[in-house]
């Protein structure tokens, strides 16, 4: 069978994924245990893989999505905490405060303050936290999953301290031609990737927060103003905040991968407080979404997750949580504070999986969702002077909510585990997933920086993760680039944007930021919609790579 003919095949349970959400709007617990059974089936038959592999695969994809799963509980349970203890109301008057516009807050909840999340933590935590935040500000369920998810995308290559350049084509690297130079010519590589990913980064991802608000506008307002042009009417403050975040982000990455997203979001978050308080290149006319009564059904999440209780707790106060949050990501997120090493390494281990050397480890302490999450809920209860019932009811609405979201990430996860262990089989032929992408390079041959971004979007959809996505393809998009006389690093690069684009509509983002607002069965509506944006900002990004690589403007890089 050709390589054409397979990669069809491979793709047949990612298609059946995005026809079955996004056309018939199923919701993703239905759709996901159908396409983990067809990915197996796949396997099992075409691929001939043996099925102690396919059963090792699937209770490895289960407990890798219980690690996500102890995430978003940890989301879910500070914003149930801040609602029952007055809090979010209190934080609701503060960004009145600054500016009661819905697009002026979007931006600063979803991009910067998500943006320094992504920087610190990665792995989907910004949508996590952003997405609720927004509701508690009044947002629809539906339009503060959306936008947090398109907003969480030009911070994640260089999420959770650089972990996708270091720790995803950092990793896959060795044993190439790269690592046989050396570290004096691997560090600089990894570092050239860094700074390939920056610049696109900053010429296109400048105008997410712009593109965010007009989908925000478009599918939110009132009938009356459904449209881009209210979100195009905030396009100075957009740009300024785009500008605020990535400057310092492209100048970070001179430096290394580790800090662009962090430092950028330190810097661009006082910058943007300070310019929307002083009315700097904001809209003259506020947006607001129609009143609640007027939401169309969709738009609601199951589990009210708005700020119920009323109190006169001060601002100061009721942002300590976050503080916390924030504080503590940083501090066990960098390596040379000590604490790092410590967290991760206290871990639970499953080896040799059935004999089959797949390995699952649970890192109970470094995760997001226990620290910082769960630790500062805790603490909250004291700060916030919390009663009993009061914290009896957040924990008893955080237990409903996460339970509909588990059976899609199980299943999710479970497929994706299933295609990529599909590279060992008795076929001697390559897995689901590489031959997907050998079959793209065969088909576009001198094009492929139009395509390579879209590489990396594929394997953030099916994995949920920009590093996971690099490991897949990082060697593939090398080879590629080499076999075209390209320069890697900028193909590189142009895989490691695609993966932070592909947390737009990845079903496990997805299905995550849903849970987090309370809502349930939308998962297509979302993946639809956000599909736009996915669209315009990788082929931008791919325009990028051809005119860098073709007008010569790469001369003189790394390999």
């Amino acid at each position: 069978m050709g390589i054409a003919s397979l990669a069809l095949i491979a793709f047949i349970p990612i298609l059946f994924t995005i026809i079955m959400m996004t056309v018939f709007s199923w919701p993703a617990k239905k759709v996901m245990p159908v396409a983990w059974a067809i990915a197996a089936v796949i396997a099992l038959s075409v691929w001939q893989v043996e099925m102690v592999r396919v059963v090792a695969s699937t209770i490895y994809g289960f407990l890798s999505a219980f690690n996500i799963l102890i995430i978003i509980f940890g989301a879910i349970l500070i914003l149930n905490t801040l609602k029952k203890s007055g809090a979010m109301a209190s934080i609701n008057r503060g960004f009145y405060g600054i500016s009661s516009d819905r697009r002026v807050q979007a931006i600063i909840v979803g991009w910067m303050f998500g943006s320094f999340v992504e920087g610190a933590a990665g792995f989907g935590t910004p949508a996590a936290l952003a997405g609720p935040l927004m509701v508690g500000l009044g947002f629809p369920p539906l339009g503060a999953a959306m936008v947090a998810l398109i907003f969480d995308s030009v911070a994640v290559p260089f999420g959770a301290v650089g972990t996708p350049v270091i720790g995803g084509i950092g990793q896959v690297m060795k044993g190439t031609v790269v690592d046989k130079l050396g570290a004096d010519a691997f560090i600089p590589f990894l570092n050239q990737v860094g700074i390939w990913t920056a610049i696109p980064n900053v010429i296109i991802g400048t105008f997410i927060p712009l593109l965010a608000i007009c989908m925000l506008t478009a599918f939110f307002g009132p009938k009356e103003k459904r449209s881009i042009k209210y979100g195009l009417a905030a396009a100075p403050f957009a740009i300024f905040s785009g500008l605020a975040f990535t400057i310092p982000y492209l100048i970070t990455a001179y430096i290394g991968p580790e800090f662009p997203a962090l430092v950028g979001a330190l810097i661009g978050l006082p910058v943007v407080l300070i310019a929307a308080s002083k009315g700097f290149l904001t809209p003259k006319d506020d947006w607001d979404f129609p009143d609640k009564s007027q939401w169309e059904e969709n738009w609601k999440g199951m589990v009210d997750t708005g700020s119920e209780e009323q109190s006169d707790m001060p601002t100061w106060k009721a942002w300590i949580p976050y503080l916390l949050i924030a504080v503590i990501l940083v501090i066990t997120r960098i390596p040379e504070l000590g604490l790092k090493g410590f967290l991760a390494g206290q871990t639970l281990n499953w080896t040799n999986i059935m004999g089959t050397g797949i390995d699952y480890s649970l890192a109970y302490l470094y995760l997001p969702g226990t620290i910082p999450f769960v630790l500062v809920a805790l603490i909250a209860i004291f700060v916030h002077n919390m009663s009993g019932d009061k914290v009896k009811e957040a924990w008893g609405a955080t237990f409903k909510q996460i339970v509909n979201p588990a059976i899609a990430l199980f299943f999710a996860v479970a497929m994706v585990q299933v295609m990529v262990q599909s590279s060992v089989n008795m076929q001697n032929i390559d897995g689901m997933m590489l031959t997907m992408s050998k079959a793209a390079a065969i088909g576009v041959g001198a094009l492929w920086p139009l395509v390579a971004p879209f590489v990396g979007v594929l394997g953030a959809f099916m994995s949920g993760s920009n590093t996971v996505s690099d490991i897949l393809f990082s060697q593939f998009q090398f080879g590629v680039a080499q076999q075209l006389g390209q320069p890697a690093v900028v193909t590189l690069g142009l895989q490691n944007i695609g993966g932070g684009v592909g947390n737009m509509i990845c079903v496990h983002n997805v299905v995550a930021a849903c849970a987090t607002v309370g809502l349930t069965g939308v998962e297509g509506i979302i993946i639809r919609r956000n599909l736009i944006p996915t669209l315009i900002y990788g082929l931008a990004v791919g325009i990028f790579g051809l005119i860098v690589i073709y007008g010569g403007f790469a001369a003189g890089v790394l390999l």
